[in-house]
């Protein structure tokens, strides 16, 4: 073997040799005999030393075959430790499939270029070593952060920030695999990271619809039900809590910023249309909002709740628009519904927009707790919504205003959501701002952070756009198919993501990877792990921004 045929770390061993396969269905690996099938799993990183080349992999299925296939049948049915050892590596043997997803060149300069061709038969599959993990993902820096290990392997695998920044992404999984876990951990990388850019145009802005209370001053634990910290505890002067329930915050002994207060004025026509659902609302019931605010104004909301249809003029007026008796009468129960939500008033003194812009305009991160009205999901959907869109009006204006001086334009924001079919599906995405936002890719400086675990529910066009999906244990197929709906190798992926274990495991591609991996994501809770966000190379950067205020 040459020197270009060894791997970059004497710690790598060797797997098998290539015998077959193809670009696109993948290569079959043919374990050396001293190799266990039971040693390797699926998901694992391995790389494949080419002639000219190294090709960067993932295991996406462990086979155990024989060089004739008669011979599983015609054994005896008792098979002594002897015959095993002689049978073992020779008439049978294990397999692996593997799909390669980069290529690097001979030279140290190299760059990984999608892979377009395969290795020659015979060519030698290593263990993946730190060195080829580092190669590809890179080491954290100013411009990477950690997400978590590749399966068996201590090394960190990263994720590139401003390529994670710059698309809209997902964090995706059944319930109970930690998908808020998972997205407390990207939150914070993000606001470490940022925190840490001397360039303005680089830094990251966080707005979290924190709909179970887990994101602002502390959380519940992955496992064992127990606090941990949130992200203000984390990054106290980069992070503002605001609340819809300061009962429930007084009660939990939340310290918060300011309370959210909406005013029905505020609540638009367009802002009921996609709660058609959860107020059970007509489609003619919708479509009587309209008339309404045109005759009302601002002040619809009050006029309708007050409105008499026993009045003659009011009557007159129903029959001008075409609005039906029944038509109208649901959409008073529904507006009844909503005045009956404790953070919505006739009439507001504050601008719950306008402050929250000044936050964010000023670097600061919003993490927006709903208190008790996290359970209702009609209060979830008006709220992210409502505000979303006046905040990405406010976005349009500025950067239009900017006219390509980016030192003018607005900080970049992400905006985090849970339940993310809510506002995505395909029966209300045109009508959300959500579904613009995810289809703008970053035109506007505004991306989005979707946490998900019906992923079949967001509209195929919307999760199209998502730029980097976080995907932990799917079990609904619909599920898994959405998911990587549009992915080379998506029969391949399948496998692997149907292999994940329930927690702390998660498949990542997309965007922010250079090629799908596997990983057993960090750790969030113990005092260790969140020194992490504040100790490592940029803490006397995060000093200095504190002391700046």
């Amino acid at each position: 073997m040459s020197d270009h045929d060894k791997p970059e770390s004497d710690t790598a061993q060797r797997l098998g040799l290539i015998v077959s396969g193809s670009l696109t269905s993948g290569l079959d690996v043919r374990l050396d005999s001293g190799r266990s099938v039971e040693d390797v799993a699926v998901g694992r990183y391995v790389t494949i030393q080419g002639r000219r080349s190294r090709f960067f992999s993932i295991i996406t299925d462990v086979e155990l075959r024989a060089s004739n296939r008669d011979i599983p049948w015609s054994l005896p049915e008792t098979t002594d430790e002897f015959s095993r050892e002689v049978m073992a590596g020779t008439t049978t043997f294990g397999s692996l499939h593997v799909v390669p997803y980069l290529k690097v060149g001979p030279t140290a300069d190299a760059q990984p270029e999608p892979a377009k061709t395969v290795p020659a038969h015979f060519a030698e599959v290593w263990e993946a070593s730190q060195e080829d993990v580092e190669r590809i993902f890179g080491q954290e820096d100013e411009s990477h952060f950690v997400i978590g290990s590749p399966l068996d392997m201590e090394v960190k695998v990263c994720l590139n920030y401003q390529r994670f920044a710059e698309r809209s992404n997902g964090v995706f999984g059944k319930s109970g695999t930690g998908k808020t876990f998972l997205a407390r951990i990207v939150l914070a990388s993000l606001m470490m990271k940022s925190n840490a850019q001397r360039e303005a145009e680089k830094r990251v802005v966080n707005l979290v619809f924190d709909m179970h209370n887990e994101y602002g001053w502390q959380g519940t634990s992955e496992g064992p039900t127990r606090w941990v910290k949130g992200l203000k505890q984390l990054f106290p002067a980069s992070v503002a809590v605001f609340t819809l329930d300061p009962e429930s915050s007084r009660r939990r002994q939340v310290a918060t910023d300011a309370v959210v207060e909406i005013g029905y004025d505020e609540v638009e026509p367009e802002d009921i249309e996609i709660l058609k659902e959860s107020l059970n609302l007509t489609e003619l019931a919708v479509q009587a909002a309209f008339p309404l605010e045109r005759r009302f104004g601002r002040q619809w909301i009050e006029k309708t709740l007050d409105l008499d249809p026993s009045d003659e003029d009011e009557r007159q007026f129903l029959q001008r628009e075409s609005i039906h008796d029944s038509s109208f009468r649901s959409l008073r129960r529904g507006l009844g519904r909503l005045a009956r939500l404790q953070f919505l008033r006739p009439h507001t003194e504050q601008n719950s927009v306008q402050t929250i812009l000044n936050y964010l305009e000023s670097g600061k991160n919003v993490v927006l707790e709903f208190g008790r009205h996290g359970d209702n999901i009609t209060a979830y959907v008006l709220v992210a919504n409502l505000l979303t869109r006046r905040i990405h009006e406010r976005y349009r204006q500025q950067k239009e205003a900017a006219m390509g001086d980016r030192a003018q334009e607005p900080i970049h924001l992400v905006i985090t959501i849970e339940e993310a079919h809510k506002f995505l599906n395909p029966q209300v995405t045109s009508q959300t701002i959500f579904g613009q936002i995810a289809r703008e890719m970053r035109k506007y400086n505004v991306t989005l952070l979707v946490i998900d675990q019906r992923p079949s529910g967001i509209d195929s066009e919307v999760m199209s756009q998502i730029g980097t999906k976080i995907t932990c244990l799917l079990d609904n197929e619909s599920d898994v198919d959405r998911v990587l709906e549009g992915v080379a190798q998506k029969r391949e992926l399948k496998g692997v993501l149907a292999r994940l274990e329930s927690r702390q495991q998660a498949l990542i591609f997309g965007h922010a990877v250079p090629m799908p991996v596997v990983v057993r994501t960090e750790e969030y809770g113990s005092e260790e792990s969140y020194g992490r966000f504040v100790e490592r190379p940029f803490r006397e950067r995060l000093e200095e921004i504190y002391s700046e205020g």
